[in-house]
């Protein structure tokens, strides 16, 4: 259910791009689609790099924790991809995520406090959760909404620009509607973003249910998310927005209904709701 959504946010996404592209002249939408598709190829190639980079995380080896590295041999095993390099990031706040443009690229980076506040349980449902997404190519997804997203920014920008000069004549000749599209480009950003947030809980539900599948233990994780939701309001983590959507816990997260709307990661009640009905339907089969 989770990828026919986030396919269905996709073609939503698509469709806000196409929409706006009918409204204005084909040069400037083609020149910053083509800007955005760019940048985001590069983000794609080097993003795990710069994350690492970002948040100090270095290789974690064998030998400085070998029940870890066997945990992640053993899961992405289960899951059918290689095993994925393990990085520690030494920052006390208790959290983790994953990067990696393909399952044979794979990354998962836990911090020195989410491996002091949790069991070895948890922390299993933890590098599930990471493998979940590294097995179901989450960052390809992600850069593929982000390219979209990013072009409708690129030519409302244009647009509100060009109005603002007088752009509107030429957007005319063009064949292009210049009052449309000046609607449109303060619109569809906040479009996009909402379908790009929307595509970014699914792909977070959508790891929760593959670590279930693959640990066999749903009530395992959401204790682990039930305690790192509580160490997070103990100790907050500072990490760059940019970045805040690859964690397993939203280190940014707020109360209130508005803030969940622009949030990256479903509300933390649902998700361990969630598993926990998936643990009951898997006790009462059994």
């Amino acid at each position: 259910m989770n990828q026919l959504k986030t396919i269905l946010l996709l073609g939503v996404l698509s469709a806000v791009l196409i929409g706006f592209g009918s409204l204005l002249g084909t040069g400037t939408f083609y020149v910053f689609t083509a800007l955005a598709i760019l940048m985001n190829v590069g983000a794609y190639f080097f993003s795990d790099r710069l994350v690492l980079r970002m948040h100090g995380a270095r290789d974690l080896p064998r030998e400085e924790a070998p029940r870890l590295h066997a945990m992640v041999d053993e899961l992405a095993a289960r899951a059918g991809i290689p095993a994925p390099r393990l990085c520690l990031v030494p920052a006390e706040y208790a959290n983790a995520f994953a990067t990696g443009r393909n399952p044979e690229k794979g990354v998962v980076a836990v911090t020195e406090g989410l491996l002091r506040v949790l069991d070895e349980r948890e922390v299993r449902g933890v590098i599930a959760h990471e493998i979940g997404h590294i097995k179901n190519r989450d960052i390809l997804v992600s850069t593929v909404a982000a390219t979209m997203a990013a072009a409708v920014s690129y030519v409302a920008n244009a647009v509100q620009f060009a109005a603002i000069f007088g752009g509107g004549q030429q957007s005319d000749e063009e064949g292009g509607s210049p009052v449309g599209a000046l609607a449109m480009a303060f619109i569809a950003p906040i479009a996009a973003m909402l379908v790009q947030l929307g595509i970014s809980r699914s792909r977070e539900y959508l790891a929760d249910d593959t670590a279930a599948r693959l640990t066999g233990d749903a009530e395992g994780l959401a204790r682990a998310l039930e305690r790192l939701s509580r160490a997070a309001e103990v100790i907050p983590a500072r990490p760059q927005p940019a970045t805040a959507s690859l964690f397993i816990v939203n280190p940014l997260a707020g109360a209130g209904a508005l803030l969940n709307l622009f949030s990256t990661h479903p509300p933390m009640d649902r998700r361990i709701a969630r598993l926990r009905a998936f643990a009951s339907g898997r006790r009462m089969a059994a």
